[in-house]
C-alpha cells in the first residue's frame, strides 16, 4: 500500500471524526477543543466553522445538513453551510463532554460522551432516534469513540478508548447485544474507525502512529503508518469511495511532528462504503 500523502497544513490542534459527503461538496472534520468544523474544499482551501465550546463528530442528515455534536449535547443545520442550531442538553455536568459518534443504517444517531478528567466509567453511549429520543446503551464507558456497522447492518463495532481494544456487538432488532472483544489494539489506543462494502474495519491507532485494517474475521490485513504519533480517525470518500482520510491531532504534545493536526489521504483502494445518515 502506498505511503499516505498530506493534503492539508497541520490546521487543527485535535483533529476528529473526517466524514465524506456529497451534500457538502467533499471532506469535512473537526477541530474538536476549538469547536471548529472544517471542509475541505476542491481547490484546496479549507473552510472553519465555530459552533461552540466543542465540536465532537458531524454526521450529513438524511433531509440535508447536518448533525454536529455540541459539548453536552447536539446541533442541527437544515444547510450544508447553515450554523447550526443547539437542541437541549443532554446532560448537565460540566465534568462530562460530548467525544465520537456516528449513525446506523435506520438512521439513529450513536453519541458518545467522556469525562474531561478520564475518570473511569464515567461516560455514555447514546442513541438519539430521528424523533430526538434519548437512550443509554452503554452506562459506563471512559473515552467513548469510533462506532460503525458492517453493511449488512448485523454488526456494530466500537472503541471504549481506554480498553485498549475494538468490540464488536451483534445488532438484533435494532440493539447492540453480545458484546465481545473483536482485536486488541496492540500497544495504540483504538480511536476513530469505519467499514467498507467487503466488511473490513478501518481503525486509527493513537499514540502509534498507525491505521489497522482488520477483516470481518478479525485477521490483520494492513497497516498504515503516519509520520507522527497521534492519529485519531479515519473515512472513506473520494469520487468512487476508494480514498482513506485520516485525521491527526498534536494535542497536549510538548514536541509534536511538524505534520501534526493534517489531514492525509491514501488511496486505499477498497470498496468504499456510503456514509450513515442520521434521519433526524
Amino acid at each position: 500500500m502506498d505511503t499516505p500523502e498530506q493534503i492539508t497544513d497541520p490546521l487543527c490542534y485535535h483533529g476528529e471524526g473526517p466524514v465524506w459527503s456529497a451534500t457538502w461538496g467533499g471532506l469535512r472534520w473537526v477541530d474538536m477543543l476549538a469547536g471548529d468544523l472544517l471542509t475541505l474544499r476542491g481547490d484546496g482551501t479549507v473552510d472553519r466553522l465555530h459552533v461552540g465550546t466543542v465540536a465532537a463528530f458531524v454526521r450529513p442528515r438524511t433531509g440535508g445538513g447536518y448533525v454536529v455534536g455540541l459539548e453536552r449535547g447536539l446541533g442541527l443545520a437544515d444547510g450544508p453551510d447553515d450554523a447550526p442550531t443547539p437542541q437541549p442538553e443532554i446532560w448537565s455536568d460540566p465534568g462530562i463532554r460530548m467525544n465520537e459518534g456516528g449513525c446506523d443504517p435506520a438512521g439513529n444517531l450513536y453519541a458518545g460522551s467522556m469525562p474531561y478528567e478520564k475518570t473511569p466509567g464515567a461516560g455514555k453511549l447514546y442513541r438519539i432516534d430521528p424523533a430526538g429520543a434519548v437512550a443509554v446503551v452503554l452506562g459506563h464507558v471512559t473515552t467513548s469513540n469510533g462506532i460503525d456497522f458492517s453493511p449488512d447492518g448485523t454488526r456494530a463495532y466500537y472503541n471504549d478508548t481506554q480498553t485498549g481494544g475494538t468490540d464488536v456487538f451483534d445488532v438484533v432488532d435494532g440493539e447492540l447485544t453480545n458484546r465481545r472483544l473483536f482485536h486488541h489494539g496492540d500497544g495504540g489506543r483504538p480511536d476513530g474507525l469505519c467499514v467498507d462494502s467487503a466488511g473490513n474495519v478501518w481503525v486509527a491507532l493513537n499514540r502509534v502512529g498507525k491505521v489497522r485494517c482488520y477483516s470481518p474475521d478479525g485477521g490483520i490485513l494492513t497497516e498504515v503508518d503516519l509520520p507522527l504519533r497521534l492519529v485519531t480517525a479515519v473515512t472513506l470518500g473520494g469520487s468512487d469511495g476508494r480514498d482513506l482520510y485520516i485525521t491527526t491531532s498534536r494535542e497536549k504534545l510538548e514536541d509534536p511532528e511538524p505534520a501534526a493536526g493534517a489531514v492525509f489521504r491514501l488511496r486505499a483502494d477498497v470498496p468504499g462504503r456510503p456514509v450513515l445518515t442520521y434521519a433526524g
